[in-house]
């Protein structure tokens, strides 16, 4: 008996610290008044954001250019860490997504040094616009 809850304790063990693929951390700033629909897959989604380094250090902005960052989620047109965190998102809801290296341009690093390698990435996202597609759009 010892040894078989020896086997399940080293299982769950396994399970529990060993999955360390890396993960967006999200922060709600704002939530949708009403939200009617949540962001997937395929979707066209029109995003205002502004994008640091966790030392405050802006990189990017489309607040600055005055109009919003379309894309079609889960389509790999942006970094893993945006097809991650705008999941779910509804319209009007603003999030703070805290994204690792792993899930942003990891060892090499973007925006002719603007980003350096290994960088955490802090972007500020406001959800501005939601066009339903199906997958079948990808």
């Amino acid at each position: 008996m010892k040894l078989y809850n020896l086997l399940i304790f080293c299982g769950l063990f396994v399970v529990a610290f060993c999955n360390d693929s890396p993960k967006v951390k999200i922060g709600i700033k704002k939530r949708a008044e009403s939200c009617t629909r949540k962001a997937k897959g395929g979707d066209m989604v029109h995003v205002h954001y502004k994008g640091s380094l966790q030392d405050g250090t802006e990189f990017d902005s489309s607040y600055n250019r005055g109009k919003p960052f379309s894309f079609t989620l889960g389509a790999r047109q942006v970094i893993k860490g945006w097809d991650q965190g705008l999941l779910g998102m509804c319209e009007g809801e603003k999030r703070t997504l805290t994204i690792p290296p792993e899930l942003g341009y990891g060892s090499t690093g973007a925006g002719g040094g603007k980003i350096p390698p290994n960088s955490v990435l802090i972007f500020d996202v406001e959800m501005e616009k939601i066009d339903a597609r199906g997958n079948d759009d990808l």
